[in-house]
């Protein structure tokens, strides 16, 4: 059952508190490999589902626009000083609501309307709001994008700063959305730096990894920080700014009132919980096996013909493309589902294939080391990953309802935060 336990829900709405239960145990029998998701910790949840969410709190600690902050104040304040402390930054903002409104508000601060911005091509592993056309971001402000080289999938830093130096940004984006490799901080700092630019490193997925030493920091490199709080950090959904000095006020007031009224104060209480747990020392030995992991299952994908965007992974991310698999990403996907096996469909560098049915799959290692398989189980998970593919080629679908079992039957022994 769903631990914390959900009886009070259970009596007031049967019907929500049983899809509630049907999802915790869905997430306990599946080898989740979305590379955004993760299993918080029952302390994470516990803050999560907190009177906190009772309280309305506009503004920051010591000037807020209601009373009764004697109490909020501190929580948010703790917050703030444990993610300057994890991260070793001079400023923090943990009030953002998600991701994609935390990279909002770095426009907002920075840029006017029609101004340039420059960030790494959606289809090349960059995210929506690093000014792609379908986001307002690129419909706000002109849009420069960059890429990665056919032969290498790697970022040519080279062409990198010959665009910069032709377009001249204001604000350029490092980091994304589908990127297996190590984010080369210092030499996007130079570019930044010669083109007058202010560098911006979303490190959404990688906070964690950074937190625990597992992935170079951005910090000292690029002055503007922006993360989501969940993925390997082990958070709730929320995310968090991050500068120095110099930027504080200005990304403090893209916030509030810039977008957002009042923090949702149960998720800063669970931000702060999740950022003391990634100070303790257990957490830099996660952050390193869940690198550990990856690689083991890229060379296990490897070895079973798979082919790896940049050939392999640096970090929690794996990246494939099934052009040689003779099988498009979606049907992939949703055949692995149905073998126990969670991830998502994904465009590749160069994808022929459109958006909506491309030709890769985006798989991580996070969750799965939060339930603690290790090393010696990504053979075998890569294995299952071949099998159902093959499987889904052939129509076989005795083969994925049998993988399925047999995975269900390994997690037994695996327990989840949030299910007992």
């Amino acid at each position: 059952m769903h631990q914390p336990a959900i009886t009070e829900l259970a009596a007031a709405d049967p019907e929500i508190a049983g899809l509630v239960e049907q999802e915790a145990k869905r997430q306990y029998e599946k080898i989740r490999l979305i590379a955004s998701e993760n299993y918080v910790s029952t302390a994470v949840l516990e803050a999560t589902g907190t009177v906190l969410t009772n309280k309305y709190s506009e503004g920051y600690a010591g000037k807020r626009y209601y009373e009764g902050q004697q109490l909020v104040d501190p929580i948010e304040n703790l917050a703030i000083e444990r993610a300057k402390s994890v991260f070793g930054v001079e400023h923090a903002n943990v009030q953002p609501y998600s991701g994609s409104p935390a990279n909002l508000a770095v426009y907002l601060a920075f840029l006017q309307p029609g101004e340039t911005v420059m960030g790494m091509a959606l289809p090349a592993g960059g995210h929506l709001t690093h000014g792609w056309n379908v986001s307002a971001t690129g419909k706000w402000f002109r849009s420069v994008a960059y890429g990665v080289r056919k032969d290498t999938g790697l970022v040519d830093l080279d062409e990198v700063r010959e665009l910069a130096l032709a377009e001249r940004p204001k604000l350029i984006w490092c980091g994304g959305t589908a990127i297996p490799r190590t984010i080369d901080y210092p030499a996007f700092a130079e570019i930044a730096n010669e083109v007058g630019a202010v560098l911006v490193a979303d490190i959404a997925h990688i906070a964690g990894l950074i937190a625990g030493g597992a992935h170079p920091s951005p910090v000292g490199h690029a002055p503007v920080i922006s993360t989501t709080t969940h993925k390997t950090l082990r958070g709730p959904r929320g995310a968090m700014l991050m500068s120095t000095a110099e930027h504080a006020k200005a990304l403090d007031k893209a916030v509030f009132p810039g977008l957002q009224g009042g923090p949702h104060n149960h998720t800063t209480a669970a931000i702060a919980v999740a950022l003391g747990e990634a100070g303790k020392p257990e957490f830099s030995a996660y952050a390193h096996a869940i690198v550990a992991n990856a690689k083991a299952l890229a060379e296990a994908l490897v070895e079973r013909g798979f082919d790896l965007v940049s050939g392999g992974t640096d970090n929690h991310l794996i990246l494939i493309d099934l052009t040689n698999k003779g099988i498009a990403g979606k049907p992939a996907a949703k055949a692995l589902d149905r073998a126990g096996i969670e991830l998502n469909y994904n465009s590749v560098p160069f994808d022929p294939r459109k958006p909506f049915d491309p030709s890769g799959l985006r798989l991580g290692t996070a969750a799965i080391t939060t339930r603690g398989l290790g090393t010696e189980h990504m053979a075998k998970v890569a294995e299952w990953i071949d099998q159902t593919v093959q499987a889904e080629n052939a129509g076989d679908e005795a083969t994925v309802e049998r993988i399925a079992g047999e995975i269900r039957e390994l997690l037994d022994g695996y327990p989840m935060p949030g299910w007992a």
